[in-house]
């Protein structure tokens, strides 16, 4: 916990709250469903909660936004998100249901009032977000078609909407096709080494209609 507030030190009394409550909530609930390896479990704010909140580096989401995290697995990015961002709704799917049952059991724990979940394949969701986040369920070109058609046509933003998504390794290959695509390193937001390999890409979508 001291790891998040070392980063985000201006959170409310109730962001402080929920966020402390998240490690017991996973543990429990990673005992009868194992959807987090025992040594991330045990480094939990540093290789999930804090991975996730890059994004709230990157960007401060506007009251009102809707963002759909595809591929959520045990909740990340999107349970973090969810705190930062009260006053956001967030929608988290992921086609295993298992996953999801941990998800909304923790979802329950903390009170968050503006997550949804829904066990699907994102290709069957019809509604459209401010902006769509994950953490490299697949290469972009895979993701970007599975995510085609959900992007809102309203901006909100100084930038604009489209793909937020957490990724590691050599990304070259895999967006050379994309011109507008810009890659931040998280060692520029967060000193400890786990980020040293880490990145975020952020791809600008058109609505298309």
């Amino acid at each position: 916990m001291e790891l998040i507030l070392k980063y985000f030190p201006n959170l409310t009394k109730d962001q402080i709250d929920k966020f402390t409550k998240l490690e017991s909530l996973y543990q429990d609930w990673n005992l009868k469903i194992n959807v987090v390896s025992r040594k991330d479990i045990d480094e939990l704010y540093l290789r999930h909660v804090l991975h996730s909140l890059a994004i709230a580096k990157f960007i401060e989401f506007k009251n009102g936004s809707k963002i759909i995290d595809v591929g959520t697995g045990g909740g990340f990015p999107g349970v973090p998100l969810a705190i930062m961002f009260p006053n956001c709704s967030f929608h988290l799917v992921d086609s295993i249901a298992k996953k999801l049952k941990v998800v909304n059991e923790v979802v329950e724990g903390l009170g968050l009032e503006n997550v949804k979940t829904t066990h699907s394949r994102v290709e069957d969701i019809n509604d459209s977000y401010d902006f769509i986040v994950s953490r490299a369920v697949a290469a972009m070109p895979t993701f970007v078609h599975w995510t085609k058609g959900k992007i809102a046509k309203e901006q909100k933003h100084d930038i604009k909407n489209g793909i937020i998504y957490l990724k590691g390794g050599d990304l070259e290959e895999e967006l050379k096709d994309y011109k507008t695509v810009e890659i931040y390193n998280l060692s520029d937001y967060y000193d400890e080494d786990f980020f040293e390999t880490k990145k975020l890409v952020y791809l600008p979508l058109k609505y298309k209609g």
